[in-house]
């Protein structure tokens, strides 16, 4: 099966030089389609340059331009003319390049801030680091601590998102069930708040009942006035 050489840098020539749709491209480079927004937006795969498909062999311009014309059209990788030996993965940590482990720190530091969830065996096989690494950063007694930066790992290169997003819905699944929070008396509804209060009666007076009143109090005289 064709494999795509360097999607993300593939990504960035397809963002800037084609009409295709984040979805498309996504589907293309294997990668998640906010991730190729964030390359469009310049947050993700910042001065990365460009890989022409087309140049290298595994995209023709026909398929390129049916796929420009088609929203829902999904590119095919061209077959590669010589067949290389399929590599067997081996267990354990995933293999990290000399050039990007000084980077591992940042990403773990990363997964620790925006996936605590994560287990040391999950950030283990995402970048290719080890459990004391892991501990030092966590406790901030790493050599670097004071530089370290949180870096995403999928921009560093040191996995994919495929592989970021399938290792975060492990740890939500083995995450145990939150109980129901108690949220409390709750508002009155609002039909009963807004409603119009029910008029109020109007009471009458009856002028002769409250002259008569008047008469039957007893008049002061003078001379008890006086005593």
């Amino acid at each position: 099966m064709a494999t795509l050489l360097m999607p993300k840098a593939t990504a960035v020539w397809l963002v800037e030089n084609t009409a295709l749709t984040f979805d498309q491209i996504a589907a293309f480079c294997t990668l998640h389609p906010l991730e190729v927004k964030g390359i469009a937006d310049g947050d993700v795969a910042a001065g990365m340059k460009g890989l022409d498909p087309v140049q290298a062999g595994q995209l023709s311009r026909e398929e390129l331009e049916k796929a420009e014309a088609d929203p829902n059209y999904r590119l095919k990788l061209l077959e590669p003319k010589v067949r290389l030996p399929e590599v067997k993965r081996t267990k354990g940590p995933r293999y990290t390049p000399v050039s990007k482990r000084q980077d591992r720190p940042n990403a773990i530091q990363w997964l620790l801030k925006n996936h605590p969830e994560l287990k040391d065996a999950q950030i283990i096989r995402l970048v290719g680091t080890t459990k004391s690494t892991i501990l030092s950063v966590r406790e901030r007694t790493h050599w670097n601590a004071s530089n370290l930066q949180p870096l995403d790992p999928v921009t560093l290169g040191l996995c994919s998102q495929m592989d970021l997003d399938l290792e975060v819905s492990r740890a939500a699944k083995d995450r145990p069930a939150m109980p129901p929070m108690d949220t409390g008396a709750t508002l009155m509804p609002a039909e009963l708040t807004t409603a119009a209060e029910p008029p109020k009666k109007r009471v009458e007076l009856d002028a002769e009942h409250v002259f008569a009143k008047l008469k039957d109090l007893k008049p002061i005289h003078d001379s008890e006035s006086e005593d």
